[in-house]
């Protein structure tokens, strides 16, 4: 598809110059494509699922993909590698991960000259922020934020690849470099929509509303589907994401990272990734290990995603493999009943000096409720393994909040961090070097498609007290570094983790006209209680229903009960279990 475009020159400030792995294509015959990360470079760099895309769309010979992050200030985004407008592609792809860069895709498109309401980009005319044939860029969302509930988004976005988009990225690129320039904009959607499965086109699809605000029905045009199925890559064999592109302005500018698989069997009720990624898939040694071979040979540390699920074995492998390549071992957080001696010592004589365990529930009884599956002993032995393995430094997460949380389960988690405070500053003292603690909370949110997306979320007045209790019973505590979150953020990412279509106008106020979160609650009239404290019934229609990620609702109310009674469940069998109705649903 050959596209005239003017030269921009490079500026010279760029950190492209100091990055590796990134690729430079000439526009001539190439469809292009602006891969819109909605936040900063060092944040989107650190972001593998976005490193992914980019390879995979330079990949194709007739695709050329160019970055496109937030900038500072009120500066026009621009792309990366050539320093072209958004509005010189065709094709926008969006990587959205958090509900809290939902603002950020607005204002870009905003700042970039593109109408962000998808209905004012239908007009075709010679005006800023249309192409050379008149029609203005698609804008295609992807991402797990989009398709855990993509309904917020919906009026900004011309369709969502739901799901993971390998098995279609290479047939639905050729479909519209075929049909950008010959087909109207509804024409093309309706068309990938019937032809393409997980594509989701939301203006073929028109939620009712009734007069208590709940959903009514969804109204859907003739022969598309509803739900749309999100996509699953059926034969992952040889994909394992692994590092694309290195930078020192990267967030983990000196680390490889690399998945160990995705999804996970724990089933934590209140991790959407764990429900929405099912079936679990994990990678075999010979594969990890096979990935690190692209390791540039001056990065000493490789990142593990994953190690909570990885199995001890194949986590021993790959940890011997990393050694014998003179590397140092990092990771997000370990399981703390899933550690052994070996993995310890390699963490030792790696250097790493912090450790990280998240027991979530602050005690036994919250720890059933959300079916951590790990007990007190659990954590106080990890904690005594990794302080006499040399890691000194012990980070720990805790959420508060959590559904039928009370001040007790606070005090107990207070004497749980005390006693493992004891612990750490006991095998210091025999090693001659105290380490710290370092305690972060975070303010538990609902979210779609887990058993708590039932519950509402505990309100900022509750959390504001929880982390009153909290700093009390750790005040003048040594060697002890508390972190809390705000519960006023936590409260504005339950409302854009639980809303819908409606929400459109509090977006663009956040985006356009920089309003502040209340005062744009206020104009618009929206009640952030109704969408984040609310309780709601097992047969309520909720917006991101309209997305088959094949879990069932009985069986999503079921493990509510369960987490309510503070009954555990079984870790996730994909050769037997058939609950939740993934593995029955799979071809």
């Amino acid at each position: 598809m050959a596209r005239k475009r003017s030269q921009h020159p490079f500026p010279s400030s760029s950190p492209l110059e100091r990055e590796r792995g990134a690729v430079r294509k000439k526009w001539k015959d190439m469809l292009p494509c602006a891969l819109l990360f909605p936040n900063a470079y060092g944040l989107g760099m650190s972001n593998l699922g976005f490193q992914l895309l980019y390879r995979e769309l330079n990949d194709m010979p007739a695709v050329l993909a160019e970055r496109v992050f937030l900038p500072e200030a009120a500066a026009p985004p621009l792309s990366l590698e050539s320093h072209r407008p958004l509005a010189d592609f065709p094709l926008i792809f969006c990587s959205v991960s958090f509900e809290q860069d939902f603002a950020n895709l607005v204002s870009l498109l905003h700042r970039g000259g593109i109408p962000p309401l998808a209905a004012d980009r239908d007009r075709l005319g010679d005006r800023p922020g249309a192409l050379a044939s008149g029609r203005r860029p698609l804008v295609v969302a992807g991402g797990v934020a989009t398709f855990i509930n993509p309904e917020v988004l919906a009026p900004f976005v011309d369709l969502f690849l739901v799901g993971e988009a390998e098995p279609i990225l290479s047939g639905l690129l050729d479909f519209l470099d075929k049909h950008l320039e010959t087909s109207s904009t509804v024409e093309l959607l309706r068309e990938v929509a019937l032809r393409f499965p997980g594509c989701y086109a939301p203006r073929f699809y028109h939620p009712e509303y009734t007069p208590d605000g709940t959903i009514g029905r969804v109204a859907v045009e003739p022969g598309l589907p509803c739900p749309v199925k999100r996509l699953v890559l059926s034969d992952p064999a040889g994909v394992v994401g692994h590092s694309q592109l290195f930078s020192p302005d990267a967030e983990f500018s000196d680390m490889f990272l690399a998945e160990l698989g995705r999804g996970c069997s724990r089933g934590c009720r209140f991790c959407a990734a764990g429900f929405v990624y099912r079936p679990p898939r994990l990678w075999s040694a010979e594969r990890v290990t096979g990935a690190l071979a692209g390791k540039p040979a001056d990065i000493k540390r490789v990142g593990l995603l994953g190690m909570e699920m990885a199995r001890p074995g194949d986590l021993a492998v790959i940890a011997e493999h990393i050694e014998a390549a003179g590397c140092g071992l990092s990771f997000s957080s370990l399981r703390a009943d899933a550690l052994t001696p070996a993995l310890l010592e390699l963490l030792g004589r790696g250097g790493l000096k912090t450790a990280t365990i998240a027991p979530d529930g602050g005690s036994e009884r919250l720890r059933r409720v959300i079916n951590k599956g790990i007990s007190r002993a659990d954590i106080l032995g990890a904690a005594e393994a990794m302080a006499e393995a040399g890691l000194g430094n012990l980070k720990l997460y805790f959420m508060i909040g959590l559904p039928t949380e009370t001040d007790e389960d606070i005090s107990e988690m207070l004497e749980l961090v005390l006693e493992i405070k004891e612990i750490v500053l006991a095998a210091g003292r025999r090693k001659g070097r105290l380490g710290d603690i370092f305690l972060s909370i975070n303010s538990f949110v609902p979210k779609p498609w887990t058993p708590f997306m039932f519950h509402p979320f505990a309100g900022v007045e509750v959390l504001q007290q929880r982390i009153k209790l909290l700093r009390r019973g750790l005040s003048g505590v040594a060697n002890l570094h508390l972190k809390v979150d705000r519960p006023d953020s936590a409260l504005q990412q339950a409302v854009l983790a639980r809303g819908d279509r409606r929400l459109a106008p509090l977006l663009l106020s956040l985006a356009v006209e920089n309003s502040s979160w209340k005062k744009a609650c206020k104009t618009h009239r929206i009640d952030p209680a109704w969408y984040a404290e609310r309780q709601r019934s097992k047969d309520e229609i909720f917006p991101w229903d309209i997305i088959d990620h094949s879990i069932t609702r009985r069986y999503l109310w079921e493990e509510y009960q369960r987490g309510l009674a503070a009954r555990a469940t079984p870790p996730c069998d994909t050769l037997r279990c058939k609950r939740c109705g993934v593995c029955t649903d799979a071809p």
